[in-house]
């Protein structure tokens, strides 16, 4: 795929955000959702279209109900930045959205018609001959406006414009609104800031939020590339919760553990290990070989990304409570990894369920969408859902 009559080619490293747990106020500022998908930056030069992830690697294939969209309603040359996103009957739907990236065809064409994908558009880098990666985002910003004002209603998969406000209270709002659709914060953006491709130029607010889990088991370390399998350290801890039936539910991980503190887990935790057999097999999850349908995903479960992956891990009797920091569910399941805060020996592992998780309704993608005005390129006006909402 040539794209030679683009001025701007791939690759393209998109422009990235620096965390901030406080939200950036002052004159000159944008705010927009940060949507939880696949970040993209889409090519259109004709009937040639392509779509590439982050790391600069191709996500054509994977989504040709998208591409098909994107070549039709799009102007004849232009360069995008956004989200790929999948919704669920609950918002977006990161796990349905991970599954999107499979080797087989016929698989890709099935889950094509079965979790369509749309594009959330939340830059432009050309239009026509022009570059535009110099240009304030003010500007880029209006004619991004201009260019999905006219794009044809799909539903999904869709093109959609993603709200921009430049009022911190309403940045404030969808932080504590959107959640519930599957975003995962607030981005800020300067209103002169020029593409910078692969700098931290932006600023992202992002959920955190504390809890007590119960740890049931811990994955070993192995550092793998280094050469060394680390016997005796802790990779990562895993986090559960009680489900009201009594059941412990597998909910995350606790990881990024420096040397020391791996090495330091691995006293702490021997203790912990079932004492025999018989205690073994009482283990809550004991039989994670064998999970029932609809049950989410157990410890031991064999990874989508790497069938030859070992993700078997050392079972201990629950009995710890740990205080951890986690930004939101995805599900049943926390989205991203949790960060360690202490040891709450004064916590009894019972008392940790998915009642002390912050309950957020989820918000309907269509008010989201809603958010936002293509007339003005800002929130308070109707219509922003340039392409219908997922």
């Amino acid at each position: 795929m040539s794209l030679s009559g683009l001025p701007v080619r791939p690759p393209v490293a998109p422009m990235l955000a620096r965390l901030s747990r406080q939200l950036p106020e002052g004159p000159g500022l944008f705010y927009e959702p940060k949507w939880d998908g696949f970040r993209a930056v889409v090519f259109k030069d004709g009937a040639e279209v392509e779509v590439t992830s982050r790391n600069e690697l191709s996500l054509t294939r994977y989504f040709p109900e998208l591409v098909a969209v994107l070549r039709q309603a799009l102007p004849e040359q232009v360069v995008l930045d956004g989200e790929v996103v999948v919704a669920g009957p609950d918002g977006l739907d990161f796990d349905a959205l991970s599954q999107r990236l499979h080797p087989a065809e016929s698989r890709v064409r099935q889950l094509a018609k079965r979790t369509p994908a749309s594009f959330v558009a939340f830059d432009l880098l050309a239009l026509g001959a022009r570059d535009l990666r110099a240009a304030p985002f003010v500007e880029r910003r209006r004619l991004l406006t201009e260019v999905l004002g006219t794009v044809p209603f799909a539903h999904p998969p869709g093109v959609h414009l993603t709200p921009a406000t430049r009022d911190p209270a309403q940045a404030r709002d969808w932080f504590e609104r959107f959640e519930g659709a599957g975003l995962d914060g607030v981005v800020a953006k300067a209103e002169d800031l020029a593409y910078l491709e692969g700098k931290r130029a932006m600023v992202k607010v992002k959920h955190e939020r504390t809890a007590e889990f119960v740890v049931a088991g811990y994955r070993p370390y192995r550092a793998g590339a280094r050469g060394t399998d680390g016997p005796g350290e802790v990779g990562s801890l895993l986090l559960g919760l009680y489900l009201p039936t009594g059941d412990l539910a597998h909910v995350g991980v606790i990881g990024a553990f420096s040397a020391d503190e791996r090495r330091r887990l691995a006293v702490e935790l021997a203790p912990y290990k079932p004492r025999d057999e018989g205690e073994a097999s009482r283990h809550p999850w004991a039989s994670w070989a064998r999970p029932r349908a609809g049950e989410a995903r157990a410890p031991g479960a064999r990874s989508r990304w790497n069938s030859g992956k070992d993700l078997s891990f050392e079972a201990l009797r629950p009995e710890l409570v740990v205080e951890a920091a986690y930004e939101h569910l995805q599900g049943p399941r926390l989205r991203h990894t949790a960060q360690f805060r202490r040891w709450r020996p004064d916590r009894a592992p019972r008392s940790c369920t998915y009642e002390q998780l912050a309950a957020v309704v989820p918000v309907e993608l269509g008010e989201v969408f809603g958010a936002g005005g293509p007339a003005s390129g800002t929130a308070g006006a109707s219509g922003a859902a340039v392409a219908g909402a997922d």
